[in-house]
């Protein structure tokens, strides 16, 4: 365990890897942290900016904290500003642990053949307990809302989960085809080897950007969140797996001539028995470390997917779709509260696995074992 020893010295991969266990333990019980439904529009609540949060009274008392009700008024059509109303008669305070929108603890659902619809799995414990939130009539919109009147904050965590968790998804559907067809190219070599390694050339050729943009193209616009969710994933590992199968085909070659492998292939060993048990567990470290380094990248194809409007569709959330309203300059300049937030999340997402890979890469270096 030489190895758990080093990571833990090294304060960037601890870095990451506690900001991506604040990131999932957030986005997996978002039904509790998020003060509201992500999917509830607040009335006269569109495009509000992040609610100020006060502290003291008129009268110069400290009270704790407490918003005032906040909506939206006209819009200055010459000009373009709008008028935001603040009832400073009602203060709301905020407190912990309030009762709020009802949601249902543990509930799975699932797609299921052959049409691919929503079905449960397990109903879930029905719960109205948040975090946080207010008491009285106002609102807690830390980050603002959109221009649905939908709390910002709310939809970034459910957005997450399936920002974060398509790249482990894309990873545990992509790398095990990857070390499987490359291990048998490698063990097997000749014909077998050329046919696999030909086919792997021409998916790395194909240029990843316009595969997503014909399958934008002809792919059907009334596809479920569900069913998008999955052509990501699908499509995402399709383009992803041939690298891998090219590495590990040649790690293979190199390991299916040791004396281990010789021996269980003297005492009667099936060739894929062989692959899967002696051969692919020698390859664990480069693939620890590459698995890492990859789900990244599924992250920003989620995001490159939603803006060319085959991710996930509004009004559902992800990452993703909440940052393609940046193409609106208009945005940028007077809601920057709408972009700012997932674009943060996104970059410090890949700034946190990078930061964990590259310290498995240092602690799971041979060279540093053998000092």
């Amino acid at each position: 365990m030489n190895w758990w020893h080093r990571l833990k010295k090294n304060p960037l991969a601890k870095f990451g890897a506690l900001l991506l266990l604040v990131f999932y333990i957030a986005v997996i019980g978002a039904d509790f942290v998020a003060p509201y439904n992500p999917y509830t529009a607040q009335t006269n609540g569109s495009l509000l900016p992040p609610t100020k949060i006060r502290w003291i009274d008129k009268s110069g008392k400290f009270i704790g904290p407490y918003v005032y009700p906040t909506t939206q008024g006209k819009t200055d059509l010459e000009t373009g500003d709008r008028q935001i109303i603040v009832d400073d008669k009602q203060p709301s305070p905020i407190r912990l642990f309030v009762q709020g929108a009802e949601y249902r603890l543990f509930e799975l659902k699932a797609p299921l053949p052959p049409k691919w619809e929503e079905t449960e799995i397990f109903s879930g414990i029905p719960l109205k307990l948040h975090l946080f939130g207010t008491i009285g009539e106002g609102k807690i919109n830390i980050l603002g809302t959109d221009d649905q009147g939908r709390d910002q904050f709310s939809r970034l965590l459910y957005g997450g989960r399936i920002s974060l968790f398509i790249g482990i998804i894309g990873v545990a559907i992509s790398f095990p085809l990857g070390m499987i067809i490359g291990g048998i190219s490698g063990y097997f070599a000749g014909w077998t080897d050329s046919a696999i390694m030909r086919l792997v050339e021409v998916l790395m050729t194909i240029p990843s950007i316009y595969l997503l943009l014909a399958l934008a193209a002809v792919l059907p616009p009334n596809l479920s969140s569900t069913e998008r969710f999955l052509l990501i994933v699908v499509i995402t590992s399709f383009i992803r797996w041939a690298g891998l199968a090219r590495v590990i085909r040649g790690q293979v070659l190199s390991i299916k001539e040791r004396e281990f492998v010789q021996a269980a292939r003297a005492m009667g060993g099936k060739p894929l028995y062989i692959i899967i048990r002696h051969v692919l567990p020698q390859t664990a470290t480069y693939i620890i470390i590459t698995a890492t380094l990859s789900i990244p990248g599924f992250i920003e194809a989620e995001s490159v997917l939603s803006l060319l409007g085959l991710g996930i569709q509004q009004p559902d959330p992800s990452w993703g779709n909440m940052l393609s309203i940046a193409t609106n300059a208009s945005i940028l300049v007077l809601q920057p509260w709408l972009i700012i937030p997932p674009a943060s999340l996104i970059i410090l997402t890949v700034l946190a696995f990078n930061l964990l890979g590259d310290g498995l890469r240092d602690a799971l270096d041979p060279r540093s074992m053998q000092r």
